[in-house]
This record gives C-alpha cells, sequence and structure tokens, in this order.
C-alpha cells in the first residue's frame, strides 16, 4: 500500500504542472503541491473507511479533456462530480456506459493521453535542447521509464511474483510497485540525473531561472498571480492557518 501511495504522489505531482499548463495558470509552486498530496492522502484515508477497493488519485484523462475543451473552472469540475454521484445510483445509466466499446474508449485515451504527453515534453522548452547534458537526461529517462517498467510487467507475468525477492515482503511489494510505473522510474532518473550531473555550472541550460519567480512563495519574490490561481475556494484561507496555506 505504502508503495502505491507512493507512485500516486509522484504522478499526481506531474499532473498537477501538466493542468497548471493547459489551464493557463502558473506553475504550482512547492507549497501547493504539498497540499495537494496531504489532500490526497485524507482522500485515500477516507476510501479506505469506507472500504473502497482503490484511493483516489489523479485522473490523467481528465487533464487532457481540459486541454481539448479549454474549460479550467473548478465549478465545472464540482457539477461534473455531482453528476457522477447522481448517476451512480442508477444501475441503468452504468450499464449504459459499460455497453460502449472498447475501441472507443482505446480511441479516446490516444487522443488524451496524447495530449498530456506532449504537455509534459513542452516543458522541456525551457532548458537548453542544444546542451548535450540535458539531451543525455532526457533520452536515458524516457528510454528507462518504459523499458524498466515493461520488464517488470513481463516478469510478474510471467513468474507470478515481482523481479524483488528479499526475506521482507513489503519491501518486495513497494519495489515491484514503484519500478512498475513508467511516469515514477522516468521522474526517479531524471531528478537523479538532473541534480548530480554538473547542476550548479548548468543552471541556466536547466531552465530554473525560468521557474523560479513561480517556486517562491514570499510575497513581492514570488508571482502575485499564484494567489489567484492557487487559493483555497469560497474563501476557506480565511480560516486555514498561513502555513497550510
Amino acid at each position: 500500500m505504502m508503495g502505491a501511495v507512493l507512485v500516486s504522489s509522484f504522478e499526481s505531482t506531474g499532473a498537477h504542472f501538466a493542468t497548471a499548463r493547459l489551464a493557463g495558470a502558473t506553475p504550482p509552486p512547492a507549497h501547493v503541491l504539498t497540499r495537494s498530496i496531504g489532500l490526497q492522502g485524507i482522500g485515500i484515508f477516507l476510501a479506505g473507511l469506507c472500504g473502497a477497493p482503490a484511493g483516489s488519485s489523479v485522473s490523467v484523462e481528465n487533464i487532457g479533456l481540459l486541454g481539448l475543451t479549454k474549460v479550467g473552472s473548478r465549478r465545472v469540475i464540482q457539477i461534473s462530480t455531482g453528476f457522477m454521484i447522481f448517476f451512480s445510483i442508477f444501475g441503468k445509466f452504468g450499464a449504459f456506459f459499460a455497453s460502449i466499446p472498447l475501441p472507443i474508449f482505446a480511441a479516446i485515451y490516444c487522443i488524451l493521453f496524447g495530449i498530456v504527453a506532449a504537455v509534459g515534453i513542452s516543458f522541456s522548452q525551457f532548458a537548453n535542447k542544444n546542451s548535450m547534458r540535458n539531451i543525455y537526461i532526457i533520452g536515458l529517462s524516457l528510454f528507462l521509464g518504459i523499458s524498466i517498467p515493461q520488464y517488470f510487467a513481463e516478469y510478474t507475468a510471467s513468474a507470478g511474483r515481482g523481479p524483488a525477492r528479499t526475506n521482507a515482503g513489503w519491501f518486495n511489494d513497494i519495489i515491484n510497485t514503484v519500478f512498475a510505473s513508467g511516469p515514477t522510474v522516468a521522474l526517479i532518473v531524471a531528478s537523479l540525473l538532473d541534480n548530480t550531473l554538473e547542476p550548479r555550472a548548468n543552471e541556466n541550460d536547466r531552465g530554473l531561472s525560468w521557474f523560479t519567480p513561480f517556486l517562491r512563495r514570499r510575497k513581492g519574490y514570488s508571482d502575485p498571480r499564484n494567489e489567484e490561481f492557487y487559493s483555497y475556494p469560497i474563501r476557506v484561507h480565511d480560516f486555514v492557518p498561513h502555513r497550510f496555506l
């Protein structure tokens, strides 16, 4: 379970950046990412209390749909959530959606996942793509992000268990879960290489000069639009301590 939560946190972090870009918002600061992952953890805890088979996570399909419709309003999400709760009460609606042919779902997923993948790649425009260092990091992280999860999936399908085999079952579950996720593997490899291959000498090539103004939290140093985009709805921020905002 810990491995699944860790993977969900990694994937949700990337999804938040993609959502912000498609919605025309500034890149989410660190405290906003921490807040979102914390709220996601509360959702997973409540899902476990209610006996749900899986915890809450970010829907990548909805991010691609946001890019297609150009609708980034939270009100739309809230209304659509109400519709889903209402329709879930009646089995006929579920039977109708279950009758949709799988090729249609596959075609939709190809479009939506393609948009999200392209948005992730578009962030490389802020780095120096002529740098051999950056080319190496991007290429290796993408390759390992595809090949390692494929190896874990094929090994598990043939052997009935993951490649990690130690005397600690919990450790095996965490390793097998983490390395079975492509985005998680790519993020780990890219972060490790980007922060170890002469990071200070290549600070401008890494694109950090573009991201830094958006990541700062102090007033006067951060982007003034952050408060507009990432404040709590319906003035909840008036009742929450500042350190949790």
